[in-house]
């Protein structure tokens, strides 16, 4: 296996994404699975490679990132935010184009945590007057 050039790592709702940015044909590997395998939705593949379109630098480098936890859409999140995170570290001069895309930014919003006495974060038991 080639030795990385870059690895970062991108966070959405409770997914983790560990990128590692190389030299290379272009190719996006997601758990060692292609990343049209790993994504049939093509706005999810569009949401995970947006930092590769924005910078143009889409065949230049070789993605290969390891995904934990989530769904699809925090998934593809964080591996926008890897990715975009790698680019910036490897070349500066992009960290701009990418700021200016608001993909260097986590997304702070998570699952609100379950209260007591309520069967969800707010949803309470049905009432019952008798």
């Amino acid at each position: 296996m080639p030795k990385p050039l870059v690895q970062a790592t991108g966070r959405r709702k409770q997914a983790v994404a560990r990128v590692r940015v190389r030299d290379g044909q272009g190719t996006v590997t997601i758990n060692k699975r292609p990343v049209e395998e790993y994504f049939p939705s093509a706005s999810h593949r569009n949401i995970a490679t947006a930092p590769l379109a924005i910078v143009a630098a889409a065949a230049n480098f070789d993605v290969d990132a390891t995904i934990d936890g989530g769904g699809f859409s925090g998934q593809a999140g964080a591996l926008s935010l890897g990715i975009a995170r790698g680019l910036a570290e490897i070349d500066p001069e992009v960290r701009d184009e990418l700021k200016k895309a608001g993909l260097l930014r986590r997304d702070p919003r998570k699952k609100e945590s379950k209260k007591y006495g309520l069967k969800k974060a707010r949803k309470a038991p049905q009432y019952s007057k008798r």
